[in-house]
């Protein structure tokens, strides 16, 4: 039975009916088939109580899209999803709801608090999952994965066992950046850098002797309190009298040495630095080569401690300014200056992150950082584009041992066990343990291990790993494509890929893509402050999902930034309809019972012209796919469905449709066989509109989703009947730029004369010039003296026009004449501001180039006007 489109492509109506059909039919899971190339995605797991933002839009559909390429490729295709536990971010979600309750961590205990973090997962860990697949992520969600599911849990277990046992995991004290609103530690990943303003607060230190005072400069005088030594370089001369002296620390009055260490800088401020080894890791260092005390002064949540009563108690920015008070009452303050200082963030809350000495768990990470660093270099995995490499290098290559212990409830509990009895420890995959030394019931380390400890096993945990016996396994594994932003290069990436090779001895996946951000229409990173961040759902709701996607693949390169622009998705949405009514014409125009399986065996040029031009672009964009040039293939898409489709070849078979018979069938087949080659080629971008459209013009219950993707075929190009054909359609081009320019409405109809060697392909393509270029009559000779007539010039032919047909001379020289002292007005007003000085030096650079612009417009458009002028007066 034939079927029809509705009159309007509404996505609303189409997009869940149509993802229902996919997962109905299965389509999205994946079989292992040794017939088959595997082809593996694993998808950045988001977070379990994440919303869908712009980012992730962007980064699902670049990976959905090369998951149905290869799916259509013929590779057994997974794209296996998932979603992180991100332990600091949930568990502050839920306290802030136990809050408002009234209830706290300790009020519920360990175990109460976890039934509840999981009921907390089961409510609105789903939302990001179901909104991804309105997005139209053909993930197999039959394989869908949890950071803490069991298999996940296990992988886990199995690495830190087999880590501490190779000495590759160790407990220890070291310096650790802190959080104090989250109250945890973070890795050096985690910490975001950012400019303050801040101040130097130059202060003395009286020598205990009597003999005078030291000066320095600190940006943190609340730490004096914890300061255990004063230091010099031992090659400053202004020093060494007073090196192995005491002073006496103002304020707090304990006596500290002066000590020489090389990590003073002579050339910085006084040369004389204060030492605070609990609250500073360069301190932290030079106060273990000189056996100095650790005094920690402040609590978790960055307040003083009792020790001070002064200011106990305090927040360290009141601390700050009542220090400073005393300070400058006490006659310790010399002079304070204005400075700018590069400050550590949390990248989870923006709080300003405290050094911290703490007892840890930390992994040794130079042993695991070198195999890394050589599985790129030697290109068993490659980054697209390659200068990301240098981000990657340089993490990996300054590497320090990374803290992956957190103080927190919600994740994965260390699976490290301690005897309050003897002091035994014991690190085990089993869920409890019994003291192997005096058989006492051992105490389970409180606490979780860092979010990215589990996440770096994604690869391969989600595929059975540690069974290295599982199918799945065995056949997905390596990936091949990770698809990320550059912005997760050191959370992420290199700890995958130093995992994987640590765990399987294989790099993980073989490229990682790396995409830019999306910035709102100012170029400004969207977020919560500014207020910019747009919805990619409300997106959806208004456009489509097939427009959201094609405007976020349009334009994309590879590690490039891109703006989101409402007027792109109309654009893309107008697109759809574009091909929606074009698929509309093409049906509406078929006979009953229309069945065309193959191209006929006899076509007409423009039949040639464009089976060879689509087989083309069919090789051409899987070129481009292979080289991740998702955004040139889907510019060539647009234009080809757009410029070369529609507006040319719909056209020219419109009189051989309407005429009948054998020409209109084979019309009829060829923009069929086009057609669905198109939609094929269009499908990874545009799914829904491909495969509502595929359904109805197809008509047999195959789907679009897993049909064969249009590869080159030899026996296609007919390279010869093309660029034959081309020259008949750049003629055609030629005349209708001239008559627009000329403001010659279509309905005015001219004669042509063709002046060309190539006789015999205009003479076929006369019925083309009166269908498509207004002509009245074509005639065609090798050479034409054509009186009063506008004349287009391409590479095979001279047009001639004569003026009289299309224009009153008269009438249009007065009108172009008055056109043209306007626009010479604005160049006059333009080139005077542009050449005045005073303006260049005080306007802003964005003006500037604004009016810039406008000259060069206004010169574009007085070309033009003197072009046809020229044209009308013979010359």
């Amino acid at each position: 039975m034939k079927k029809e489109l509705s009159k309007l492509y509404e996505p609303s109506q189409v997009e869940d009916r149509i993802y229902s059909f996919w997962q109905d039919n299965n389509y999205f899971h994946a079989e292992r088939d040794s017939q088959k190339k595997p082809y593996t995605i694993v998808i950045p797991p988001p977070n379990v109580t994440g919303q869908l933002h712009m980012g992730h839009a962007l980064d699902e559909t670049l990976q959905d899209i090369l998951i149905r390429w290869k799916r259509m490729s013929g590779y057994s295709a997974l794209w296996l999803p998932g979603t992180d536990h991100a332990a600091i971010a949930t568990e502050a979600k839920i306290v802030e709801a136990m809050r408002k309750e009234g209830l706290t961590k300790e009020d519920l205990g360990r175990d109460g608090f976890m039934k509840r973090a999981w009921e907390w997962k089961e409510q609105y860990g789903g939302r990001i999952v179901e909104q991804l697949k309105k997005l139209g992520s053909s993930c197999d969600w039959d394989r869908e994965r949890f950071t803490m599911d069991e298999g996940c849990s296990k992988a886990v277990k199995e690495v830190f066992v087999k880590y501490y046992e190779k000495g590759l995991i160790y407990r220890g004290e070291r310096m650790v950046n802190w959080c104090p609103k989250c109250c945890t530690t973070l890795s050096d990943a985690e910490v975001t850098y950012e400019d303050q303003p801040g101040h130097f607060w130059h202060l003395r230190y009286p020598v205990k002797d009597g003999s005078g005072y030291v000066e320095l400069a600190t940006t943190r005088p609340e730490t004096l309190l914890g300061d255990t030594a004063v230091a010099v370089n031992p090659n400053d001369d202004r020093y060494k009298d007073i090196v192995g002296k005491t002073l006496i620390l103002p304020l707090v009055g304990r006596e500290i040495p002066v000590v020489a260490d090389d990590y003073v800088d002579i050339e910085f401020g006084t040369g004389v630095v204060k030492i605070t080894p609990a609250h500073d890791p360069n301190d932290f260092e030079v106060g273990k080569r000189h056996n100095l005390p650790v005094i920690n002064v402040m609590t978790d949540d960055a307040r003083i401690v009792d020790d001070y009563p002064d200011y106990a108690g305090m927040d360290r920015y009141e601390a700050r300014k009542k220090i400073v008070e005393d300070l400058d009452k006490g006659g310790y303050l010399v002079k304070t200056e204005d400075h700018d200082h590069n400050v550590g963030t949390c990248y989870r809350c923006g709080t300003t992150v405290e050094p911290k000495v703490s007892t840890q768990w930390f992994v040794k990470m130079k042993p695991l950082a070198q195999p890394a660093i050589d599985a790129v270099k030697n290109g068993e995995t490659k980054f697209v584009p390659e200068r990301f490499e240098k981000i990657y290098f340089h993490w990996l290559e300054n590497i320090r041992d990374w803290c992956i212990s957190r103080q927190i409830w919600w994740g994965h509990q260390i699976p490290a066990f301690y005897c309050d009895d003897c002091g035994e420890m014991v690190v085990t995959k089993e869920d409890g343990a019994a003291c192997p030394k005096c058989g006492k019931p051992m105490r389970q380390d409180p606490d979780t291990l860092d979010t990215w400890f589990s996440s770096a096993l994604w690869p391969f945990s989600t595929l059975g790993w540690p069974d290295e016996e599982a199918e799945d396994y065995k056949y997905f594994y390596p990936t091949n494509t990770l698809v990320t932003g550059y912005d997760i290069i050191p959370f992420w990436v290199m700890r995958m890929m130093f995992s994987g090779i640590e765990c399987t001895g294989k790099a993980p996946f073989d490229t990682v893509l790396i995409h830019g951000l999306v910035r709102d229409s100012q170029g400004r990173k969207m977020s919560k402050s500014l207020g910019n961040g747009i919805d990619p759902l409300e997106i959806i709701d208004k456009y489509g999902a097939d427009a959201l996607r094609f405007m976020l693949a349009t334009g994309n390169a590879p590690g490039n930034d891109m703006r989101f622009i409402e007027e792109k998705v109309k654009a893309s949405r107008n697109f759809a309809n574009k091909i929606w009514n074009a698929a509309r014409f093409i049906m509406m125009n078929l006979p009953d019972g229309f069945k065309a399986e193959n191209l006929p065996e006899k076509l007409s040029v423009e039949d040639k012209w464009i089976v060879s031009k689509f087989n083309t672009l069919a090789r051409e964009i899987s070129q481009n796919l292979e080289a991740f040039e998702l955004g040139v293939a889907v510019q060539k898409l647009y234009d080809f469905i757009w410029d070369v489709y529609c507006d040319w070849y719909i056209e020219l078979t419109k009189p051989r449709i309407s005429a009948g018979g054998d020409t209109a069938l084979t019309a009829q087949t060829v923009l069929v066989w086009v057609m669905k080659g198109m939609l094929k080629l269009l499908h990874p971008f545009m799914p829904y509109i491909t495969e509502e459209i595929w359904q109805a013009l197809v008509n047999d219950g195959s789907a679009i989703i897993v049909s064969d993707f249009p590869v080159y075929d030899e026996a296609l190009s007919f390279t010869e009947d093309e660029a034959e054909f081309e020259k008949i359609i750049a003629a055609i081009k030629g005349i209708r730029a001239t008559r627009s320019d000329m403001n010659v409405p279509p309905s005015v109809k001219a004669k042509v004369y063709i002046e060309t060697a190539h006789a015999e392909i205009f003479e076929a393509g006369k019925l083309f010039f009166e269908r498509l270029a207004s002509a009245s009559e074509v005639e065609i000779a090798d050479k034409w003296e054509i009186p009063d007539s506008v004349t287009v010039v391409t590479d095979a032919a001279r047009i001639f026009i004569p003026l009289s047909d299309i224009v009153d001379v008269e009438k249009e020289t007065a009108r172009l004449t008055k056109e043209k002292k306007a626009v010479q007005k604005d160049l006059d007003f333009l080139n005077g501001k542009l050449n005045n000085q005073g303006f260049l030096a005080k306007a802003p650079e964005k003006l500037i180039e604004a009016e810039r612009a406008k000259l060069a417009r206004a010169q574009e458009k007085m070309a033009k006007i003197e072009k046809s002028i020229s044209a009308l007066s013979g010359r």
